[in-house]
């Protein structure tokens, strides 16, 4: 499908805070040679800020529409938005997406239907919205052996935690705020449990290491158990505590991938990002270490990236995924140790067993917490880390070892 030098007729889904943020850009941008031709929402009797003939409830009054040659899906329903994006591929639409839910538990489907109808899927706003971090791994790091992402990806999380530390105020307090500024959605679950996180980590997996890896299977915690102890702690210790979502090259040429909250110590980039924002640490084999920094939530740093994959799709741009064809494309792998901080109610039993190395103890009526290594796989598997009083943070430096490599036994963490 070619629309360079064309018009950039547009058929847009959704028009909650990103879909009219793009809606209010587009109205401005007139360089851009773009215009939304029609909306297709969910509740018509909404009041909306936009000329009612603009909007209609049937999909196919954009889908079907020749002279629509962009669709923009921006809606929440990941079911629904499969449906549309795949009908939109198939009439050889080119199509940008938001959805990081719906792309990441259908790649390989996706992937397909672009190969098949030469249709572009572009989705830059779905990683961490205002970063360019897609593009950059598909075309400035598209040689280059990565050796580690690491990050926060989730801007409502991070709002959370920010507001915890900086603030002092409870969970549930900092919660409602983020939801009161747009930020967490009125059931924030997929943010809380690390799943959006993971999600988006799914994208970066197929574009740094050309691995599809369905989200389900990516190991994670999230932050919904963090008590007050923890972060009572992470003060003492000169910490800050993120959600990361992290993926790693070991030495024998496999990738591990997961989502932890962690500890992170100020000389770390990470440390520095507050609020809504994303940060993100890129590590290959030739630049070294390279660091993205921007907003991860809102209506217009989300529009921003949809305005840029609308821009690209002026000279035919279109996701080659070159690392599917470098050696590794194995899923990822969880036989690797982690050093992380165990925190739990006093009476709960958690058995040495669980460790491979205890380096820490610490049993009070106050404060329950075990630092030692874990396997990854043990982390995502075992019961213990389901309960509702047990809370799991990665250490500063996890010295992620494959289970190939030797563990140290000395305590590596004086932290009493």
């Amino acid at each position: 499908m070619s629309i360079q030098n064309k018009s950039l007729r547009i058929g847009l889904f959704g028009f909650g805070v990103v879909g009219e943020s793009l809606y209010k850009v587009l109205l401005e941008k007139k360089n851009l040679n773009a215009s939304i031709s029609k909306i297709c929402i969910k509740h018509p009797q909404k009041k909306r800020n936009a000329p009612s003939e603009l909007f209609t409830t049937n999909p196919d009054a954009l889908l079907d529409d020749p002279e629509i040659n962009v669709i923009v899906e921006l809606i929440d329903h990941a079911g629904d938005s499969f449906r549309i994006v795949s009908k939109a591929l198939k009439n050889k639409k080119a199509v940008v997406s938001a959805n990081k839910k719906m792309i990441a538990e259908n790649l390989p489907a996706l992937l397909s239907l672009q190969s098949e109808h030469n249709s572009p899927l572009l989705y830059e706003a779905a990683c961490c919205a205002s970063i360019p971090v897609i593009r950059n791994l598909e075309e400035y790091y598209d040689n280059e052996l990565l050796q580690d992402i690491s990050g926060i990806v989730n801007g409502s999380t991070n709002y959370i935690l920010t507001k915890i530390a900086k603030d002092k105020i409870d969970f549930k307090t900092a919660l409602k705020q983020a939801q009161q500024e747009g930020f967490a959605e009125s059931d924030p679950t997929l943010d809380l449990e690390g799943h959006d996180a993971a999600n988006k980590l799914s994208l970066l997996l197929l574009h740094a290491y050309g691995i599809i890896q369905h989200p389900a299977t990516i190991p994670l915690c999230g932050i919904q158990k963090l008590k007050a102890a923890d972060f009572t702690f992470a003060k003492e210790k000169g910490f800050e505590i993120k959600l990361v979502a992290r993926a790693l090259k070991l030495p024998n040429h496999t990738v591990t991938a997961f989502v932890l909250p962690q500890f992170i110590n100020n000389d770390n980039r990470l440390y520095q990002v507050h609020a809504e924002n994303n940060g993100l640490t890129i590590e290959s084999s030739l630049a070294d270490k390279q660091f993205f920094f921007g907003k991860g939530a809102g209506g217009f740093p989300t529009a921003a990236a949809v305005l840029s994959d609308l821009s690209a799709l002026r000279y035919n741009y279109k996701y080659e995924y070159k690392k599917r064809t470098y050696p590794i494309v194995s899923p990822c792998t969880t036989d690797v140790f982690l050093n992380i901080y165990l925190s739990f109610e006093a009476g709960t039993i958690i058995p040495d067993s669980l460790f491979r190395n205890i380096q820490l103890r610490n049993l009070s009526n106050t404060h329950c917490y075990i630092i030692g290594t874990v396997q990854l796989s043990r982390l995502r598997e075992h019961t213990l880390f389901k309960q509702q009083n047990v809370s799991v943070i990665l250490m500063p430096e996890p010295e992620i070892i494959s289970s190939e490599q030797e563990i140290p036994q000395q305590e590596a963490y004086q932290l009493v």
